[in-house]
């Protein structure tokens, strides 16, 4: 008993003299640690030493740090600490500290209880647009906030009946006057719920949505509709995404069985027709997956799909103009482009899928074009060489019925006079000694072909086949000496 008296006097008195030893205040140890209460031989003499403790020091006395870059608040540093990394210290309570005030920060679908500045530096990590609410003064409110939008059961009393409805959590909280519980994912027609929903064999189409649903006996929207999934009761039960579901990446057009539609593949939700001609009816309900394509003059066109309309303008008739087809929702319609053929309609073809769009049609310099490299440069103009001479490719459409237009003008580049020459021998007999080859067959004809192509110049038809007032006929002739 002796000895074990003496052990514990000896670590008595060695507590004593240690405790007594480290009566200073370093403001930093040799080690780097700062504002301790160590022997003096411990202290960095490049710094204050003071023989009390450090809480009775004003160097060491300790107080709120901000980190200004990533809006952290530390509490209990003192202010040699905080100023060596490059922190702000204030003599305050970090509850005291208005740049230490918290916040709820909505980051997309995700919630942090942090500081203003650090809502700042998280949006701009994950580029997106800062949303702070001060109004949020906790944690768990916070967290409910961002899980909010959350699509669930709502089930509640009503008339002393337990029902349910299809909602999220944030609009669930916020009914009033029912005691309402909310089941994250779940269907209404949830067995386990014991609601007055259940299954049933209708179907609906919802706004904003692609796809065919069902809906359950309160008129709730359900999963995608599947006539494999009629009777299938975890199918009625959990909220199911629509890549879970029937035919999931596949256009479905037509499809009794599936209404997993897909607008941008060319299918969606329609309210089914018996005149529609080739679909079957569905299953059940009265929705299908109507396909979005279009039948024009034969031919089928995707939905989205552009093309030109083949017509008269093709001819460049007087009264002809280019059009531009478009396929959207199962529907054709006509997109005219600018009138007098100053528009032209241009047509691609990408990996099968068509493309059509109104150009400027670019004719006015080409009767100016002295060669041929420079009539058919595409680059600046829309002009062929014939016969040495450039007209426009598209030919242009005039007022041509109005005094004050420029018609005239224009048509006279392409009038021509041909004298021709005969030589009279004896006999009476005559022969043709100049401008012979305007007597050809053809002259006229091509002569009205440079007429027609610098616009609606020269005899011809209109694009409704009827022909002008004149009868083609522009060649007069006479005699002298």
């Amino acid at each position: 008993m002796k000895k074990i008296f003496l052990i514990f006097l000896g670590i008595f008195l060695v507590g004593t003299f240690i405790s007594a030893e480290a009566s200073y205040c370093c403001e930093r140890l040799e080690s780097g640690a700062w504002c301790q209460n160590a022997r003096e031989d411990l202290c960095d003499d490049d710094y204050r030493i003071a023989p009390t403790s450090c809480e009775a020091t004003s160097y060491c006395r300790t107080g709120t740090c901000i980190d200004s870059e990533e809006g952290t608040c530390m509490e209990n540093t003192p202010q040699k600490v905080c100023e060596e990394n490059e922190g702000v210290w204030y003599d305050n309570e970090a509850d005291e500290v208005p740049q230490c005030e918290l916040g709820c920060c909505l980051i997309g679908d995700q919630a942090a209880f942090v500081t203003k500045t650090s809502c700042k530096r998280l949006s701009a990590l994950y580029g997106l647009q800062t949303n702070f609410r001060e109004d949020i003064k906790g944690e768990i409110q916070c967290i409910a906030t961002a899980t909010s939008d959350v699509k669930g059961a709502c089930v509640f009393e009503e008339e002393y009946e337990r029902t349910c409805l299809m909602t999220s959590q944030k609009e669930c909280s916020e009914m009033s006057g029912n005691k309402t519980k909310f089941y994250s994912g779940k269907l209404c027609s949830d067995e386990g719920l014991n609601t007055n929903c259940g299954p049933s064999k209708k179907t609906t189409c919802v706004g904003g949505k692609d796809e065919v649903y069902f809906v359950d006996t309160c008129g709730n929207v359900a999963n995608v509709y599947d006539s494999s999934k009629i009777n299938n009761k975890e199918y009625w039960a959990n909220l199911k995404d629509v890549s879970e579901a029937c035919g999931y990446g596949s256009l479905n057009a037509g499809s009794a069985t599936c209404g997993n539609c897909d607008y941008y593949l060319g299918s969606t939700c329609k309210k089914y027709k018996r005149s529609d001609d080739g679909l079957s009816a569905p299953l059940y309900g009265n929705n299908i997956c109507r396909d979005l394509s279009c039948k024009y003059q034969g031919e089928k066109y995707e939905h989205g799909e552009t093309w030109c309309a083949d017509n008269k303008a093709d001819k460049n008739l007087p009264g002809s103009r280019y059009f531009r087809l478009v396929c959207y929702n199962g529907e054709v319609s006509v997109e005219p482009c600018a009138d007098f053929r100053q528009e032209i309609c241009i047509e691609d073809d990408i990996d099968g899928f068509s493309t059509a769009a109104c150009r400027v049609n670019q004719w006015q310099d080409c009767a100016s074009q002295t060669t041929k490299k420079d009539c058919e440069n595409s680059d600046r103009r829309d002009c062929i060489w014939t016969d040495k001479s450039c007209v426009p490719k598209f030919a242009p459409g005039f007022n041509f019925w109005k005094s004050d237009g420029d018609s005239e003008e224009i048509c006279s580049q392409a009038s021509v006079e041909c004298t021709v020459v005969y030589e009279k021998k004896l006999g009476g007999d005559k022969k043709c000694i100049s401008g012979c080859e305007c007597l050809s067959s053809g002259w006229e004809g091509q002569m009205n072909e440079m007429c027609v192509a610098l616009g609606d110049c020269g005899s011809s038809v209109n694009y409704l086949g009827q022909k002008g007032f004149y009868d083609g006929r522009a060649v007069y002739s006479g005699s002298g000496e």
